[in-house]
């Protein structure tokens, strides 16, 4: 019986730092948007070259493994080199792979960093949307919580129909889509949030799929589409989440930023897994603070991902904590 089985994409990650690339800031009716620039017909030197994996499903996975718990990971997985790399370095992780194999290339992903440390990313899906429900080992899977990432086209089909698989067998399900996903609107996403026990979002996300409002109005509106906690990142502004009868915030500790990709997987993963331990929700937002936080000071999307002992000393090391107050 495994404790959670991810279900997600899988790249391989190159991360290309240059000494050379411009912010520049564009000002409309839409607001303020940040554009990462280099100069047009120039040829720019790369100063190192970092390969490792990435992807919603991976990330998430070795979150929860590293974390402690018995964890699968679910996805597709073509030939070649690539996915080869994929597949052994999620076993080094002591992950076991229920993925689906096909003819294709693997996801892929180009990193492209900047003077303020945030990241553009170049994706190619590849395979990673091609998940078939058939093609995956339906008698392997004993779990108790199943955590889904973002998947498109014939993958997100595979999604819903594991939501059905699910609840008829009282697996719990955490739900992480992206902006692409909320986008869609709640309609879309009907028969997995009917089925979630644990919607994470981050705030454009969140209100791309119930429109803005305070913090507040914002998670109720959330769990009114089925789920029964919702949790919102921002950035280094507060984390909001809400239950049944709470509502509670956490200001994240300052640290220094030096990549954000896969902060979002890593939060929303160890918020996940102190509700997996039986914790209270103020200790989930702690435990994902905690990691995602870690992983902001390290180049990589599981370079600095904890282990539960040293997630534990990181929040007594900077104080991390959790407000709550009623909010019937």
């Amino acid at each position: 019986m495994y404790d959670v089985i991810t279900v997600g994409s899988a790249t391989l990650d190159v991360f290309a730092r240059t000494a050379y690339s411009e912010l520049v800031k564009i000002i409309d009716t839409k607001g303020e948007t940040d554009l990462l620039a280099y100069p047009c017909g120039s040829k720019i030197l790369i100063e190192k070259l970092d390969f490792t994996i990435g992807g919603g499903g991976t990330n998430t996975s070795v979150t929860f493994s590293r974390l402690g718990h018995k964890t699968a990971y679910i996805g597709k997985l073509g030939k070649g080199t690539n996915s080869d790399f994929i597949h052994k370095s999620l076993k080094q992780e002591k992950i076991d792979l229920l993925c689906a194999h096909g003819e294709g290339n693997a996801g892929y992903s180009i990193i492209l960093d900047n003077l303020e440390h945030d990241r553009t990313i170049l994706t190619y899906k590849g395979i990673n949307d091609q998940l078939n429900f058939k093609g995956i080992a339906i008698k392997k899977i004993k779990t108790k919580w199943f955590y889904f990432c973002a998947m498109m086209n014939e993958s997100f089909i595979t999604l819903e129909k594991l939501a059905k698989f699910a609840e008829s067998k009282k697996i719990k399900i955490a739900f992480n889509p992206s902006a692409y996903l909320a986008e869609k609107g709640s309609l879309h996403l009907k028969h997995i949030l009917d089925r979630t026990e644990v919607l994470i979002l981050n705030k454009e996300e969140s209100h791309l799929l119930v429109g803005q409002g305070s913090p507040e109005e914002v998670l109720e509106k959330l769990r009114k589409l089925g789920p029964k906690i919702a949790a919102v990142t921002d950035g280094k502004n507060e984390i909001y989440a809400m239950d049944s009868n709470f509502i509670y915030k956490c200001k994240p500790p300052k640290v220094k930023i030096v990549d954000t990709t896969g902060a979002g997987d890593s939060f929303g993963a160890s918020f996940v897994s102190g509700i997996i331990k039986g914790k209270t929700i103020e200790f989930a937002i702690k435990l994902g603070t905690a990691n995602a936080c870690s992983n902001l000071s390290e180049y990589g999307a599981k370079t600095g991902l904890l282990r539960f002992n040293e997630a534990l000393k990181y929040i007594k090391r900077h104080k991390i904590s959790v407000r709550k107050k009623s909010y019937k």
